[in-house]
């Protein structure tokens, strides 16, 4: 009784994961690197540089959170099958 042969299956590296891995990993590098942003100045309203930076990448780091999650939920539907929205 001959075998079909397997399915070939889709690469787990893909570029939109690659971007998807940049999203993730771009807040963490910017704020783990403190001595790129440990200083007073520039200010904004009165706030130090410090305090501004940090607080900025809040909305920052949940858009690239968003769009990496869009990104892979995109990818799995397309991998299922599915309509790909």
């Amino acid at each position: 009784m001959p075998q079909s042969p397997p399915t070939p299956r889709p690469p787990v590296v893909t570029p939109s994961r690659v971007v998807a891995a940049v999203c993730l990993i771009a807040p963490m590098v910017a704020l783990l690197w403190v001595d790129s942003y440990s200083r007073l100045t520039p200010r904004f309203i009165g706030i130090p540089f410090f305090y501004w930076y940090q607080m900025a990448w809040v909305p920052v780091a949940a858009a690239l959170t968003y769009t990496a999650y869009a990104l892979v939920r995109r990818e799995e539907r397309a991998r299922k099958g599915g309509d790909g929205k």
